[in-house]
């Protein structure tokens, strides 16, 4: 794990290096508070810092309080190591924000246990970030697929249509639905359906743009959010999505399988005042009208 060590006697820095990468740590150093303040902002700043309090620059107190935001993430445990040994100054640390306090000249296997401690500390927070994390993708994202989930793929349609109303710029939705995909789920069964609709997934999320947003609207149907376009552009996308898809056989154990999507598109013009219920209506509708015309087509709502 990588440690910060900021300490303005060239002495007492040098013991500090020479003991943590005896221990197996990585050691970055700094000799002045600005310079270990700039350390701790880098996008993957050290886990663990070890700060004297008086230094040029920033002191070791005014680096803590900084680093102390509510929302600041990864977390940094930091422990303070000083010449000012008094109860009142242990006090005075702790409340800034400090997570440890050792005085100098201190006791090498004293600093060391502590460190190991700091260490449990920042290690249980990453386990729980990434729990955080794994809970929030659970909410947003379909289990199967990978996609943004209904709820998630209306919400974000709302908020591109609150941008499409202030910034008066087009987008346009695409429903799309996998064709005849009852028959696949009759004839060879719910697994092979499984691996037909994420294979959709996949192929309709390697032909949109970065920004667009592709989720799971229900079943065998996706919902695709493309801003910026106006009718004609969302037709050209929705067509490159469509031989994207029917591109090719997908393959599961039991059979191969051969898979088209039918599409219907709406477009939200500037100055437009359609809801999103609307917007979703149209598309509907659109989809309905490329099925009853044949399916694996696209089709612009009118």
């Amino acid at each position: 794990m990588k440690v910060l060590v900021a300490d303005d006697d060239a002495v007492s820095l040098h013991i500090l290096e020479h003991k943590l990468v005896q221990w197996g740590y990585e050691v970055v150093t700094a000799r002045e508070g600005n310079e270990a303040w700039e350390t701790l902002q880098q996008p993957e700043p050290p886990r663990l810092a070890v700060l004297d309090w008086v230094m040029p620059g920033r002191d070791g107190l005014q680096i803590i309080r900084g680093l102390r935001s509510p929302t600041r993430e990864p977390y940094t445990y930091l422990l303070l190591l000083t010449a000012r040994a008094q109860h009142d100054d242990l006090i005075e640390a702790m409340e800034a924000g400090a997570d440890d306090f050792l005085a100098k000249p201190f006791d090498p296997q004293e600093l060391r246990v502590r460190l190991r401690a700091g260490r449990r500390i920042v290690e249980l927070q990453e386990q729980l970030v990434a729990a955080r994390e794994e809970l929030r993708a659970q909410a947003t994202h379909d289990s199967l697929t990978g996609l943004w989930n209904r709820a998630s793929i209306l919400e974000a349609l709302e908020r591109e249509l609150e941008r499409g109303q202030r910034e008066r710029r087009p987008f346009s939705v695409a429903m799309a639905d996998i064709d005849y995909f009852k028959a696949v789920n009759d004839r060879l069964g719910h697994q092979v359906g499984d691996v037909v609709l994420a294979e959709v997934a996949r192929r309709m999320c390697a032909r949109v743009r970065p920004y667009d947003v592709v989720g799971r609207y229900g079943g065998e149907e996706f919902l695709v959010i493309l801003p910026g376009c106006d009718s004609r552009e969302a037709q050209r996308m929705v067509e490159r999505l469509r031989a994207e898809v029917g591109m090719g056989i997908v393959v599961s154990d039991r059979a191969p399988v051969s898979v088209t999507i039918s599409l219907g598109v709406s477009t939200f013009k500037p100055g437009s005042r359609l809801t999103c219920e609307q917007l979703l209506r149209a598309a509907d509708e659109a989809l309905y009208a490329a099925k009853d015309l044949g399916r694996n087509r696209a089709v612009a709502a009118r």
